[in-house]
């Protein structure tokens, strides 16, 4: 049965689609902004230094599904520059052809083997970006979930801050009632919230009954809020702003890759299913981890490649596991499933094969 998915943190989501609106905005509305939006990209551009699993340019130019790595760090509200570990992770895949756009959350705390650092294994999976920053989070994720990552990007707090008040605030409801950061919300109640004050509400864990996936849960409609509030294009189409976002983002997507999703992509981004990786709480080197079954795993393995079009395939099992599944190693194989013409190879990072062919 499907899982109901619970965001992390809302700033993931709205990087993908906020860059997308102001990349149509600036061809729209003018040349200078387009000038402008160009160069904040370039200024946010950074590579990974990750060899790419397949060639994301011809994936582009042939309008096929592509993968982006999404990381959300608190950096921007503590006046760090994306430094530390990433607190919220999440794999997203754009489908042109179907249509439909899937968004997977990662747990933070999740127990990994991370490549390059065997020694220090058990780790919580966020230690892979403070270890070994966009490189070794990509290879942990290709690793343990079998699937390509074409892209990545990162937005920090600051970033979420700015782009909610640029909009004008979001409205909700509160999903229960508390005080926090300041601010006290009631439950039901609709409430009018700049971006301090939603990012208060998105914060807040203690105090929930569901600890973390509550908070997951609330960030999520601060995201789908701040979507609707996005949509005035020509309000995100000023000079300061635009220079900003370069400040409080980090991405392997160029002007070019961008403007290919903005011409190709948006239709998309209007059905979006969402999962997460379900774990178990566990005490492991000492500290409290989210511990994921392989049955847990496969399934969003599959979720991810089929969101990809590609043949389904084993877990590449880096993950630590429960005892019961007593397994802890690397590697996987390809698995066809009955509707696909694909044909899988073994590897640690995703088979090749499925819809369309190749990875």
């Amino acid at each position: 049965m499907q899982r109901r998915r619970r965001n992390r943190h809302p700033w993931l989501k709205t990087f993908l689609a906020l860059i997308l609106v102001l990349v149509v905005g600036g061809v729209a509305y003018g040349a200078h902004q387009y000038q402008n939006l160009q160069s904040s990209v370039k200024k946010s551009y950074k590579a990974s230094g990750v060899t790419k699993l397949r060639n994301v340019s011809q994936q582009l130019a042939k309008k096929k599904p592509i993968s982006i790595l999404l990381m959300g760090t608190d950096t921007g509200a503590l006046g760090r520059n994306f430094q530390g570990r990433t607190d919220s992770m999440m794999v997203v895949t754009i489908n042109p052809k179907t249509k439909k756009t899937t968004m997977t959350s990662l747990p933070r705390d999740l127990a990994v083997n991370i490549p390059g650092y065997t020694s220090q294994s058990p780790a919580k999976l966020n230690a892979a970006y403070a270890w070994g920053k966009s490189k070794t989070a990509i290879t942990t994720v290709q690793k343990m979930l079998n699937v390509p990552i074409d892209f990545y990007a990162i937005i920090n707090m600051g970033g979420m801050k700015k782009i909610i008040n640029e909009v004008g605030g979001v409205t909700l409801k509160p999903t229960l009632s508390f005080s926090y950061g300041g601010y006290t919300f009631k439950k039901g109640v609709k409430t009018h919230m700049n971006g301090k004050k939603a990012l208060a509400y998105a914060r807040m864990r203690d105090d929930d009954p569901q600890g973390d996936y509550g908070r997951q849960t609330r960030q999520r409609k601060v995201i789908m809020a701040l979507l609707k509030q996005s949509k005035s294009v020509s309000t995100l189409l000023n000079e300061s702003f635009i220079q900003s976002l370069s400040k409080q983002t980090q991405t392997d997507l160029t002007f070019n890759d961008l403007t290919a999703l903005a011409q190709n992509y948006r239709t998309a981004l209007k059905h979006i299913k969402t999962t997460h990786i379900q774990g178990s709480s566990q005490t492991m080197n000492g500290q409290s981890m989210e511990v994921a079954t392989k049955s847990e795993l496969q399934r969003v393995t599959n979720y991810i490649r089929n969101g990809l079009s590609l043949a389904y395939a084993k877990t590449g099992k880096i993950a630590i596991m429960t005892t019961a599944d007593t397994t802890t190693t690397t590697g996987s194989t390809a698995i066809s499933p009955g509707n696909s013409t694909g044909t899988g190879t073994t590897g640690g990072a995703g088979g090749t094969g499925g819809p369309g062919g190749g990875q």
